[in-house]
């Protein structure tokens, strides 16, 4: 356990030897979690050549994580939350098996759209899993770590989120381009295993909230909490329409291929851009952390968001395109800090579980139903039209919260 006097050191959390386990074992898991993701964009767009089957990837996750998310809270702080995690990762294994055989080249029998329907699916339960699995990793962490180092845990799990996120998407690439994307799911396997030995390592968590047995009660009290904290729904709400609307991930895919003729090593190094840009932040800010006017930086981000999301969707050179969504990501990661660090902060101990399942509503609402809105609205406007679209009303939606959310403009922390 860190002395008294080193919580102030930016990785005074690391001191905590179990905190490192789940560190570790969360950057392994999220590795290969985003190898999938990048794996099934290339994949959609080569079996069906739709930008929308892309949209429909990000709308089959995002129902069903929805669906489940407000339940996931109460049970997440009703039940023992390492077991539960534990039994997340293996789910989630098993539907990577399955994506293995779908892409076995010796099924001869299906057609591509029979075997995109199926994947829907196989995202379908993903998103059921996540709805538990993400806000379980995001309450542990309150468990591991004593109060006065959370802003330093906070911090550090985004950045080694971020980080397995970017290694995941350029591996992506790189293995679909080396080994092909069936032979890439057995690297996810085992990347998945991996994280699962790991995370095993940490001891079982007492279960600190005394929940309501009616469910429905249980719930609202964590949906309360997040209504009534005008800091957290604050940040929540801007993230959520920003990313809505200025989302481009989707459709990184349809650019890589049709309008930036790179292969799928250049796919993977797009996808992974953003994710780039927000480490650069994101280490930045844990050892230069913000001192004041989070709220007004956050606001400057988000628009910073929109016009580097403008540049990609006009972009026709790969470098130019790297470089705007890598900025977005630096954009973000300003993001990621401030909402992060304000949910760890503010959230009690005994409604860890139900705030960060209402977190994820948010953050999946923003991601995925962003996928699926991306699209539409390629489907309906052209791929560079709706990109151009989606940046200019993040703009807008900064200018509007601007003026209508005054009290987030001025929050600190």
């Amino acid at each position: 356990m860190p002395s008294e006097n080193s919580h102030h050191h930016p990785y005074a959390a690391l001191k905590i030897k179990e905190f490192k386990y789940f560190i570790t074992g969360r950057f392994i898991f999220i590795m290969g979690l985003r190898m999938t993701g990048t794996v099934i964009g290339w994949w959609i767009y080569q079996l069906t050549n739709s930008p929308l089957a892309l949209g429909l990837v990000g709308l089959s996750e995002v129902v069903a994580a929805l669906s489940f998310a407000l339940y996931a809270g109460h049970y997440i702080d009703k039940n023992e939350n390492r077991a539960l995690l534990l039994r997340c990762v293996i789910l989630y294994l098993c539907c990577v098996l399955c994506f293995l055989f779908l892409s076995d080249p010796s099924n001869k029998s299906l057609t591509p759209w029979n075997i995109a329907m199926l994947i829907f699916g196989i995202i379908a339960l993903t998103g059921v899993i996540r709805a538990f699995s993400g806000p379980t990793f995001s309450a542990m962490i309150g468990k591991i770590v004593p109060k006065k180092l959370l802003s330093s845990a906070a911090t550090i799990s985004s950045a080694t989120w971020l980080t397995g996120s970017i290694i995941g998407h350029a591996l992506g690439g790189f293995f679909i381009a080396l080994i092909g994307i069936h032979y890439t799911f057995f690297v996810i396997v085992f990347f998945v295993a991996l994280g699962y030995i790991l995370l095993s390592r940490l001891s079982p968590k007492p279960v600190i909230a005394h929940v309501s047995q009616n469910t429905w009660r249980s719930i609202k009290e964590g949906i309360k909490y997040v209504f009534k904290t005008k800091e957290l729904l604050g940040a929540l709400s801007l993230d959520l329409f920003a990313v809505l609307f200025g989302g481009a991930a989707a459709m990184v895919p349809v650019f890589a291929s049709d309008i930036l003729h790179t292969g799928p090593m250049g796919f993977g190094w797009l996808n992974a851009a953003t994710d780039i840009g927000s480490i650069i932040t994101v280490t930045a800010l844990t050892v230069f952390p913000l001192k004041r006017k989070q709220g007004r930086l956050l606001f400057y981000a988000i628009g910073g968001f929109g016009v580097c999301i403008i540049i990609f969707a006009l972009s026709k050179v790969f470098w130019l395109s790297f470089l705007a969504l890598m900025i977005s990501g630096c954009m973000d990661g300003v993001s990621v800090v401030v909402r992060g660090t304000i949910l760890q902060l503010k959230t009690p101990d005994a409604l860890r579980g139900r705030v960060m399942s209402v977190n994820s509503m948010f953050i999946n609402s923003s991601n995925e139903f962003g996928q699926f809105e991306s699209g539409v609205a390629a489907k309906l406007l052209g791929i560079v039209p709706s990109v151009v679209f989606g940046g200019c009303m993040t703009i807008a939606v900064v200018v509007a919260t601007w003026f209508k959310a005054p009290a987030l403009k001025e929050m600190e922390y």
